[in-house]
């Protein structure tokens, strides 16, 4: 493939998990539009993109409506608050995102005659009660609980994109991610990995919700990218495909891994646990493994080792 000859939309491509699909997919040869408000993503994510011949950036809330000029032959839809300090704080902004902002990114791909990747998420099953998820359940979700906006935001944009696929005979592919960490999250973002790195670097305690005896399965970003282009990319596999770490461990046990790996004296505090917080999360990732050939390959320990370098090295957390 000669340089450029495919060009591909990713909207909330200043995001955390949408950055670094920009960034891979420049250095596999694509063109790309990056669309963001950055309401919630940063122009830092993406600055040292910015003079690479094949990167467009768009400043746009894609639930207000946009247009791409020229040739697109894929739309990677990921814009929306995915923290929940984001989406507690925009409920509005994300059920539109979910919503009209779904249909924008798919109407542009039915445009183009361009692929569609919908970018769903773990939290479409709620607090399951089916472990580990498979992508055949339904899900447990409390549809008026502080949660929703994003819950069933996702969940609506899963079925529109399905309807479209139906109705308008759209290529399209649903991604359902699991939590992933790494390089380009907000420290304030709200999310375990940022919480514990930054409160264990400034020797505050770190805050650890109910008892910690809940369970996350964390996947790095680079696996989780890697995920998604291979499931943009597969031949006849529409999903939803989960996409997520394979080694559950309790929150408690995270915290515990990155005081040690910071070398930090921080104690452990236990705060209130939110409303609908999930007890248990990990993904069945059997499909990924047969119709992608896909299964993470960084560790949780050198992911967190990472992220954590990444932070002190761009002085996020020391203020500077």
């Amino acid at each position: 493939m000669t340089q450029y000859e495919e060009r591909v939309v990713v909207t909330g491509g200043g995001g955390f998990v949408g950055s670094h699909l920009c960034e891979r997919l420049l250095r596999e040869g694509f063109a790309v539009v990056c669309i963001d408000d950055f309401s919630t993503g940063s122009v830092c994510n993406v600055e040292p993109l910015d003079g690479h011949s094949g990167f467009q950036l768009l400043e746009a809330d894609v639930s207000t409506g946009f247009d791409i000029r020229g040739a697109v032959d894929a739309v990677l839809h990921l814009a929306s608050p995915a923290s929940p300090v984001d989406y507690l704080r925009r409920p509005l902004e994300t059920m539109r995102a979910g919503s009209t902002g779904t249909q924008h990114a798919l109407d542009l791909a039915c445009r183009k005659g361009a692929r569609f990747l919908l970018a769903s998420t773990s939290e479409v099953y709620g607090d399951p009660q089916v472990h580990p998820q498979p992508e055949s359940y339904w899900g447990h979700v409390n549809p008026v609980g502080p949660r929703s906006v994003y819950d069933e935001a996702k969940r609506f944009s899963e079925a529109l994109t399905v309807a479209h696929r139906d109705a308008r005979g759209l290529d399209a592919r649903i991604v359902r991610i699991f939590n992933t960490f790494g390089p380009h999250m907000r420290a304030d973002d709200g999310r375990m990995i940022p919480n514990f790195i930054r409160q264990a670097i400034a020797g505050e305690p770190l805050t650890v919700a109910g008892d910690g005896s809940q369970t996350r399965s964390l996947c790095y970003v680079s696996d989780t990218v890697d995920g998604i282009l291979r499931l943009l990319w597969a031949p006849g596999e529409q999903g939803p495909v989960n996409i997520g770490g394979i080694h559950e461990m309790t929150v408690l046990a995270t915290a515990e891994m990155i005081r040690s790996l910071v070398g930090s004296s921080s104690s452990i505090e236990f705060v209130a646990r939110p409303q609908d917080d999930p007890g248990l999360r990990r993904p069945d990732i059997s499909r990924a493994e047969r119709s992608l050939g896909w299964r993470p390959a960084v560790s949780i320990e050198a992911g967190i080792k990472r992220t954590i370098d990444w932070f002190l090295e761009n002085s996020i957390l020391l203020g500077s």
